[in-house]
Formats: structure tokens, C-alpha cells, sequence
């Protein structure tokens, strides 16, 4: 049976590997065992030791803390589904392109980015009001 820890670790795990475009193969073999164990690991199938959590830690240039991050939020974000988003917002694809393309820009292009993100979110909650 799973536990919701270990698919807290496994899902940090895999938004982790894709932010930085890395397959499952290619992380397997930085940590020295099958691709497939990286996708039980990431389904939280199978429970990681310390030393394992330590060489993906190594491997995806995090600490091993990453992998906890957030999990004491995870029960206060159940108990109130209104503010909960859908889904796991940054494993999607397109938010992890969006992520990618942003920090290839320089410093100055992506401050403009972000001010027009943040004038296009009020201007979308403008409207909404109206």
C-alpha cells in the first residue's frame, strides 16, 4: 500500500527530473539503478532508503530536504479544497516550458515578462469583477 508520503517524495522527485528535462533513463543512470525503479519511486510503489534519496538529492542538485518540502502544508491544503488547485500545477508540461523558456531569457527581458504576467492577471481579475 502506499503511503502519502512517499507519494509526496515521489512526485517532488518527478517535477525535480522534468524541470530539468531529464528522462527517466538518464536519472537511473546518474544513480546506478533501472529506469524502472525511478518510475516506482516516482508512483511511490517503492520506498526510497536515505543513501538513495541522498544520490537523487546529488544527482538532481537538490537537497534532500526538497524532497519534504511542503508535505506538513499537503494536510492543511486537504482540508480546505476551495483554495486547492487542480492537479499538480508545476509537473504540466506547459508549465515546466514556460519555466524553461523564462530562465533562458536575459534578466532584463524577464522582469518585463513578469510585469506583464502580473498586469494581465489584474486585468483579467478586473474583469471578472465587472
Amino acid at each position: 500500500m502506499t503511503d502519502k508520503t512517499d507519494l509526496h517524495v515521489g512526485k517532488r522527485l518527478r517535477r525535480r527530473r522534468r524541470l530539468l528535462g531529464l528522462t527517466q533513463q538518464e536519472l537511473a543512470n546518474q544513480v546506478g539503478v533501472r529506469f524502472q525503479q525511478i518510475q516506482k519511486y516516482e508512483c511511490g510503489a517503492n520506498r526510497m532508503t536515505s543513501s538513495r534519496l541522498f544520490d537523487l538529492s546529488r544527482a538532481l542538485h537538490v537537497s534532500v530536504q526538497y524532497f519534504f518540502d511542503g508535505i506538513e502544508t499537503d494536510d492543511l491544503l486537504a482540508a480546505n479544497d476551495a483554495d486547492r488547485m487542480d492537479g499538480d500545477i508545476l509537473s504540466q508540461k506547459e508549465t515546466l516550458e514556460l519555466v524553461r523558456a523564462y530562465y533562458r531569457l536575459g534578466e532584463r527581458p524577464r522582469r518585463r515578462l513578469l510585469e506583464l504576467a502580473k498586469a494581465l492577471e489584474t486585468d483579467s481579475s478586473d474583469s471578472g469583477a465587472a
